[in-house]
């Protein structure tokens, strides 16, 4: 297939691009950031979403194609503003539906996220469990959705709902509690249970995109790792594999999260409404619908994707710091703000 992949710069989009193209396919990477590689080999469109007539030359100028995958978004983090977010994710999805009905795609595959979610059910989340987002990007995502679900009758729309992506190259958060591991320090969790939240290794999620590409309806799609631990369990799995002298504390959680609420609206820590609300509560998708449907089956546990990436941030660490201005912000680590604190402290 010809494939087009929106935000295939991205951390998740370098992953699936290649992993599709190993697989036989074509792609064409349409993207905001310029990538050098997809340029030289004229694979690369560089347009902006919310730009409805730059999505129409893309098509005119690359197409036709048999697909698209859908993954380009602005994350919380880095908006510039939330009119902005809104624009690109939830406009810039009813702009690239619109053309794709015109130049008559046989399908859409959408990335959606477990951000739909800022309160635990406290079971596994099911494909018709009702979203409630609590902050803007969750709020983008489920707007985004509702727009596709209309074009159903055009063309297949698959949408897959997924944990947080981790694999080598992805750092952003996870470059804080990689320097704790590394540096032998107390590492901190909020609240005494072991509740479990989810991940996804990124090459599992890239092969669950190749097969929905011959998956023949319209559907919705779950998707994590099996056996999920607490943050917790697999923070240890990494602090033993890594053989590193950290140990693990736990902070009370009613202050903590009040702190952590008071430090976000004064713009002093990287973690937001949904990082607060979740950091202690279980989150877990049931997957049995992909299994079923798509004889999908992740190959990697949470310690095992987590240990992954913090190899290759030990592995590149000097790379990555030398380059934090020029890096996007999944390939950096974030900055601490009052986080720093506890580094400190540890």
């Amino acid at each position: 297939m010809k494939i087009l992949i929106t935000g295939a710069t991205g951390f998740f989009g370098t992953i699936l691009k290649q992993h599709l193209k190993q697989a036989g396919h074509q792609y064409i990477n349409l993207d905001r950031i310029n990538d050098a590689d997809d340029e030289n080999a004229q694979l690369m469109a560089t347009a902006d979403l919310r730009d409805k007539n730059a999505i129409e030359q893309v098509f005119q100028q690359h197409g036709p194609f048999d697909a698209i995958c859908h993954l380009a978004a602005e994350l919380a983090h880095e908006a510039r503003n939330p009119q902005a977010l809104w624009q690109s994710n939830v406009d810039g999805t009813q702009n690239l539906a619109e053309t794709a009905k015109k130049h008559g795609i046989k399908k859409l595959i959408f990335t959606s996220t477990n951000c739909l979610w800022g309160k635990p059910l406290n079971r596994p989340v099911k494909e018709d469990d009702t979203p409630c987002p609590v902050e803007i990007y969750g709020r983008s995502k489920i707007a985004a959705e509702e727009i596709l679900q209309k074009y159903t009758i055009n063309f297949p729309i698959i949408i897959f709902r997924s944990p947080t992506i981790i694999a080598p190259g992805r750092i952003g958060l996870l470059g804080m509690l990689f320097d704790f591991i590394q540096e032998n320090r107390k590492l901190p969790v909020v609240g005494k249970g072991k509740k479990p939240y989810q991940f996804i290794y990124a090459e599992d999620y890239a092969r669950a995109i190749e097969e929905a590409l011959t998956y023949p309806t319209s559907d919705i799609f779950n998707i994590g790792s099996d056996h999920p631990t607490s943050l917790e369990d697999s923070y240890k799995y990494v602090i033993e594999h890594a053989k590193s002298q950290s140990k693990i504390y736990h902070l009370p959680k009613f202050p903590t999260l009040e702190l952590m609420k008071l430090a976000h609206h004064l713009h002093i820590s990287p973690l937001g409404p949904y990082h607060y609300g979740m950091i202690a509560e279980e989150f877990v998708f049931n997957t049995t619908h992909i299994k079923e449907k798509l004889n999908w089956r992740p190959t990697k546990t949470n310690g095992e994707i987590l240990y992954t990436a913090y190899q290759y941030y030990i592995d590149n660490k000097k790379y990555i710091e030398e380059h934090a201005d020029t890096l996007p912000a999944h390939r950096k680590a974030s900055r601490l703000g009052i986080i720093r604190l506890l580094k400190w402290i540890s």
